[in-house]
């Protein structure tokens, strides 16, 4: 169902979109980038991090060129408490997308989504769209504008 979920979502938010779905697995960077020929950071992963731990924890998508790495004291000060990653069980519990299909779409609720800057060096990037074949093409600007994500600079050099 989490297509179905990006599918609905978009069709309201963004109906000028068209989802890219493939024969083949679109669900690493790699064979995400060669499955649409582009570069492998057009593909716009997307990371499922908690924030601090306890009560006062909580969970984000953090939105990056797809070979990059998160800094982690890049995000402690972007984000304001320490990142840690989300196992594949509590991605799909958070997001109702699967590893390899995690996006920023059609979320069951509203999470804070951050942007890295690493997206900025393309007009077009292309994040997953909710399963392992899925996907959508769009400006940086637009996703951002879309998920209502801040612009934050938390990838390693």
């Amino acid at each position: 169902m989490s297509l179905e979920s990006v599918r609905a979502d978009l069709a309201i938010r963004a109906p000028e979109l068209s989802l890219i779905l493939t024969e083949d697995s679109t669900a690493t960077v790699e064979e995400a980038a060669q499955v649409h020929g582009v570069v492998p950071d057009q593909i716009a992963k997307t990371l499922g991090v908690r924030l601090g731990s306890g009560e006062d924890a909580r969970i984000v998508l953090v939105v990056m060129a797809g070979t990059k790495r998160l800094d982690n004291r890049k995000a402690r000060e972007a984000l304001g408490a320490k990142p840690r990653f989300l196992n594949g069980e509590e991605v799909l519990a958070e997001t109702s997308h699967p590893p390899g299909g995690v996006c920023p779409f059609g979320l069951p609720s509203p999470i804070p989504v951050y942007c890295d800057i690493s997206l900025q060096a393309f007009d077009m990037v292309i994040p997953a769209a909710g399963s392992l074949n899925a996907s959508v093409m769009l400006s940086p600007a637009h996703l951002a504008d879309l998920t209502g994500a801040e612009w934050v600079q938390v990838a390693q050099d």
